[in-house]
């Protein structure tokens, strides 16, 4: 029905936390890349930036937001930029500094993001639960905050002269400090939240300078706050803000905090403190009215309430959104509509998707459909905007499917376990093997895309994916490596590619999300229940392994990772979704065992980055998690062997969880955080195959032997040498040929010398 209010309402104002970077046609990725292989300039790169932040302002004015934020966009990442901003990087690449030339600062920039030969590059992570990777800042005490660059005031500056008067976001102090890792050279028992007053005094001088330049308003995200972390860190967060609160040349500030609740302590020091705003998540967890209720509302403090989900693509609900809005009106003198965090997380414009049936396009909105969502939310309690709720409320497009529910409901606890006494095939110790695919060159992504368009017949198309396949398998074999993999030349992304096989899933053409630097994705969306209508897998693997006498891997990707690079229906508790994806998986797994494959890899590269942020929650999680693991996996004889792979992540967390997934072998990132896994393995006497990658695929420097047999001989001192794969940290997608070529060389001939030395002794 429609509701039109009698009388205008409150001021109430619209906002939202963030945008995307990187351009709706990808621009800023191949801008980027273009700088890197030196076809552009700094220049260039420099007017590409700008040409996208002008853009992104445009957007949302032209979507009704009333407060546009500055400073959300960045060449890598954000965590990256406040670290080189405040001379926060590592003493093996110097600092750049304000009077270096730009091309100079670039270069070192990048340097940090992916390392040059000679130094390794910063250790990467996932952002909170989200798939955004980002650089993780290596402190000691001989680090020294201090303000290095303008990055934040040149940006207000580029707006404001482009006419848009911004609120600058910039990462908060806690968060930053909190995300940290302890460098190498730091004294044991030291911690980077030790160097907090002297990071809030850098704070104090950015905060000056934006004022100086004009800015009214600047935002500091402080996300750690949903973390137990973070709650626990509220004597630091009244330290923080009490310093900003009480600097004498500042613009206002809006604490933002998202990806859940921050609980009632933390929200009653920002309460109590000189901030002038705190934005919170309205949408995560459903607690963040409870923590209002506890501290009797904001009072003075203008709340900026995250009501549009800005993690999921599905419409917002807009009459429960009104009803939960006018509910915050009293309990706060000032509001502004926002969304529950950046909209980063979600691809720019639905309307550049053409394909999508008309009953799931009609449910999602994307980051330009969700700023007019916050606008219009913003009118509606200001101005006394009509609108008919029935008609903006989404229509579920989910579809039940009893099959899958019946077969579902018939599962005894025997499918979700494996015999114990179980032997892979023979295999040498210190086995080499790599995670799964191979370098995508551009002659077999034209091949894909004409293919797509009609252009390619498919049996000329399955021809060069053969010869592909032919020519992984023979290089493997003259590298030398163990188990051998096919290269999955066939695949755009390895959830896509089964999203576009499973019932129950949607693709978009252009829906593109950063994951981390240039590297994007599509996440497809899970709106209904989920089946496979025949094998994925099976033509392409079976193919490989009658190309060679060694064992080939079959590769899947894991019903958790389905589920957490997908935007997933909410209709239903996530186990039950991830449940229907382990079966379909199931079905897979059965058949390529049944055509002769003995090594099944089941990736699950995104089980930490699901871990809910708080203690209490991770448990059930885990449960779950495992379980649909266990229900892919579980169905095959003792001795095919079945591996799973791990991606960038804190998994020391879980160390407890990836035991339970009862994998034969399990391979994790390893080379950037320097074998700590395997450490925490090694003392826990974990007794199952273990992969720690030995070096870092995310970089395009290649590791010399020297450097590779390093980190092995760390991990034999950890984990029994009977356990150790060899691999890289994951797939070499993103690589070249001639870098693949050389760094898997020099892996195999660092597991020879170490092979070696261990027979011998």
């Amino acid at each position: 029905m429609s509701t039109t209010p009698t009388a205008s309402g409150p001021s109430v104002r619209s906002t939202v936390h963030g945008y995307p970077r990187i351009g709706p046609r990808r621009e800023l990725k191949r801008a980027i890349e273009s700088y890197w292989k030196g076809a552009t300039t700094a220049r260039e790169l420099d007017d590409v930036a700008a040409g996208l932040r002008r853009d992104a302002y445009t957007r949302l004015r032209e979507a009704g937001v009333d407060d546009i934020p500055s400073n959300t966009f960045s060449y890598y990442d954000h965590v990256l930029d406040t670290a080189v901003m405040f001379d926060l990087v590592p003493s093996r690449l110097p600092s750049p500094a304000r009077a270096e030339e730009r091309d100079e600062r670039l270069r070192r920039y990048f340097a940090l993001a992916r390392g040059v030969q000679g130094a390794p590059p910063l250790e990467m992570t996932k952002w909170f639960d989200t798939n955004y990777h980002y650089l993780v800042p290596e402190l000691s005490p001989s680090t020294r905050p201090r303000l290095v660059d303008d990055k934040p005031v040149a940006e207000f500056r580029e707006a404001l002269d482009a006419g848009f008067r911004t609120r600058p976001v910039l990462l908060g102090p806690l968060t930053f400090l909190l995300s940290a890792k302890v460098a190498d050279d730091a004294p044991e028992g030291w911690e980077p939240i030790e160097l907090l007053d002297q990071l809030l005094d850098a704070y104090v001088r950015l905060l000056a300078d934006l004022a100086a330049a004009g800015a009214t308003e600047v935002q500091l995200d402080e996300p750690i706050l949903a973390t137990d972390e973070g709650r626990a860190a509220v004597g630091y967060l009244e330290r923080s803000y009490k310093r900003l609160g009480e600097a004498e040349e500042r613009p206002s500030l809006l604490v933002s905090t998202y990806f859940g609740s921050i609980g009632p302590a933390a929200l009653r020091v920002l309460k109590e403190s000189r901030v002038e705003a705190v934005g919170l998540d309205l949408v995560t967890d459903g607690e963040g009215f409870e923590d209002l209720a506890a501290v009797s509302g904001l009072g003075s403090t203008r709340l900026v309430a995250g009501v549009v989900d800005g993690r999921n693509v599905w419409r917002t609900d807009l009459s429960s959104a009104i009803g939960r809005l006018g509910t915050l009106l009293a309990l706060t003198d000032e509001l502004s509509v926002s969304t529950s965090c950046s909209l980063l997380h979600v691809p720019i414009d639905l309307d550049a998707e053409t394909s999508l049936a008309p009953e799931l396009r009609e449910a999602l909105a994307f980051a330009v459909q969700k700023a007019g969502e916050v606008a219009l939310l913003g009118r509606i309690l200001s101005e006394g905007e009509a609108v008919d709720t029935g008609a903006s409320t989404p229509r579920n497009p989910a579809f039940t499917d009893a099959r899958v529910r019946a077969r579902l409901d018939a599962l005894g606890p025997d499918a979700y376990e494996r015999p114990e006494d179980r032997g892979g095939p023979d295999r040498v110790t210190l086995a080499t093997t790599t995670i799964g695919s191979f370098p995508q060159t551009s002659e077999l992504r034209r091949s894909r895309a004409a293919h797509r368009r009609g252009e390619l017949s498919t049996e000329e198309y399955h021809r060069i994916l053969r010869a592909e396949i032919d020519r992984v398998i023979a290089l493997q074999e003259d590298i030398g490596l163990d188990v051998l993999v096919h290269g999955e030349p066939e695949r755009n992304d390895m959830v896509q590619y089964f999203a576009e096989r499973l019932e129950g899933y949607a693709t978009t053409e252009n829906g593109w999300v950063q994951s981390y630097g240039t590297r994007c994705v599509r996440p497809p969306i899970l709106f209904g229940d989920v089946s496979r209508p025949e094998p994925m897998t099976v033509e392409w693997i079976t193919y490989a392994q009658s190309r060679t006498e060694k064992p080939v891997k079959g590769m899947l990707t894991g019903p958790v990772t389905m589920l957490a690079w997908s935007f997933v229906r909410t209709d239903q508790p996530l186990a039950e979704t991830a449940r229907q994806v382990g079966l379909a998986l199931r079905d897979e797994v059965a058949d390529l065992e049944r055509a002769g494959i003995r090594h099944i890899q089941v990736d699950e590269a995104a089980l930490r980055e699901l871990l809910p942020l708080r203690e209490e929650r991770r448990e059930e999680y885990l449960d779950w998690a495992v379980a649909s693991f266990r229900l892919a996996t579980s169905g095959v004889a003792p001795s095919t062997t079945i591996h799973t792979h791990m991606c960038y992540s804190e998994f020391n967390r879980i160390v407890g969880g990836i035991e339970a997934l009862d994998a034969d072998v399990t391979s994790v990132e390893a080379a950037r955080s320097r074998m700590e896994l395997v450490e925490a393995l090694g003392r826990r006497g974990y007794k199952r195959g273990i992969g720690p990658g030995v070096y870092d695929i995310h970089s395009p420097r290649v590791p010399s032997v020297e450097e590779i047999e390093a980190s092995l001989r760390l991990a034999v001192s950890h984990v029994e040498a009977a356990n150790l794969w060899v691999n890289p940290d994951c797939g070499l997608k993103t690589r070249g040929y001639a870098e693949a070529e050389q760094a898997l060389r020099n892996m195999v001939e660092a597991a020879r010398r170490v092979r070696t030395d261990l027979a011998e002794a």
